[in-house]
């Protein structure tokens, strides 16, 4: 099992654990069924997935087909006839037409999914999740995986024809490529136009490569996933939805953090509270404790991120800061309190 794949599983539990429910406690698949929320058809896939059996065999191209055909009224058969014919005829001419007819045929609708689509997702690649995507973006995606598939060559020339694309591509078009990222053919080829997206000034093309991206974490080495955090904070750009985030962190990253705040404060100027996640399991070692004991006299959203940090470390000076917000570090305990929920303490 591959590290992303251990993240990606965690997340599928993360997904389950917040589903609305009574006894407070985590719900199991089969109490998500009883909620709507996973059908009965799917139950045995997904239990396999929770419990660490064996995933279905989907690949991420027969689930993009199956949601875009779903979702596509009466438009589904042009759109499967479509995609079969860029699969089996090497035209590039074809597939842009088709790339460019898409949204006109399909519609521009968020891509409607259910919990169970993005656990089978997740299964299908590690880390992937497709919630956000568009009708139209889901079809693209599909339409360059499948001009690839089965095709070697084709996949060799891929970094030539996405760096075409995304020379030509307005914003909306751009972020329907960057999200495909993970799933395209040779991905590490792909390097120097995904530099380009983290250089863009539309914040929207930014995230489509930050957020819910398994990419930056599989493919991004030390020194630019730290560039792309510290950018997020720039841009007020929210770090929980960056893949892999807590496995990623390093030392070099934590120092970043931690003078990038004492900066922030210095000038007056306001600090993301999530920006403590990515300090904290190296409080210790950068002596964070002073720069923390300040964000406990914060805003309710800042003493929470301190909460959380500080609890990641089995410290005496992090028990003892812990005193001073007792309610925070019981709501933490029981998992009432994660870095997923900061959004809901609002700023006083």
């Amino acid at each position: 099992m591959t590290a992303l794949s251990v993240v990606c599983r965690r997340s599928v539990k993360k997904m389950v654990a917040t589903v609305p429910h009574e006894d407070k406690t985590a719900p199991t698949f089969r109490q998500a069924i009883h909620l709507g929320r996973v059908t009965t058809a799917r139950y045995s896939e997904i239990q396999s997935i929770h419990e660490g059996g064996v995933p279905p065999m989907d690949t991420p191209l027969t689930l993009l087909r199956t949601w875009v055909v779903r979702q596509a009224g009466d438009q589904a058969a042009w759109f499967e006839s479509q995609v079969d014919a860029l699969s089996a005829i090497d035209d590039t001419q074809q597939l842009h037409r088709f790339l460019g007819l898409a949204p006109r045929r399909l519609g521009r609708a968020d891509l409607a999914l259910s919990l169970d689509d993005v656990v089978l997702a997740q299964a299908a690649h590690a880390g992937w999740n497709p919630r956000g995507w568009s009708l139209d973006g889901a079809a693209r995606v599909a339409a360059l995986i499948a001009f690839d598939a089965g095709n070697p060559e084709r996949g060799v020339a891929f970094q030539t024809r996405f760096h075409d694309l995304v020379r030509t591509a307005d914003a909306r078009e751009l972020v329907a490529l960057y999200r495909g990222l993970a799933l395209y053919p040779n991905p590490d080829s792909l390097d120097a136009d995904v530099g380009e997206g983290l250089r863009s000034n539309m914040r929207a093309v930014f995230e489509s490569i930050v957020h819910a991206n398994p990419y930056p974490y599989a493919h991004f080495d030390t020194h630019r996933f730290n560039h792309m955090v510290l950018k997020a904070l720039f841009v007020g750009s929210t770090l929980a939805p960056i893949v892999g985030f807590d496995e990623r962190t390093n030392p070099e990253l934590a120092g970043i953090l931690l003078d990038y705040a004492d900066e922030r404060r210095a000038a007056g100027r306001p600090i993301s509270p999530e920006l403590w996640r990515g300090i904290a399991p190296f409080i210790d070692v950068l002596d964070a404790y002073p720069a923390l004991a300040r964000v406990l006299k914060g805003s309710p959203r800042e003493r929470a991120a301190a909460t959380l940090a500080l609890r990641q470390i089995d410290s005496p000076d992090a028990r003892r800061l812990l005193t001073s917000v007792p309610e925070l570090a019981d709501l933490a305990a029981v998992g009432a309190l994660h870095w997923n929920n900061l959004h809901r303490y609002e700023a006083a």
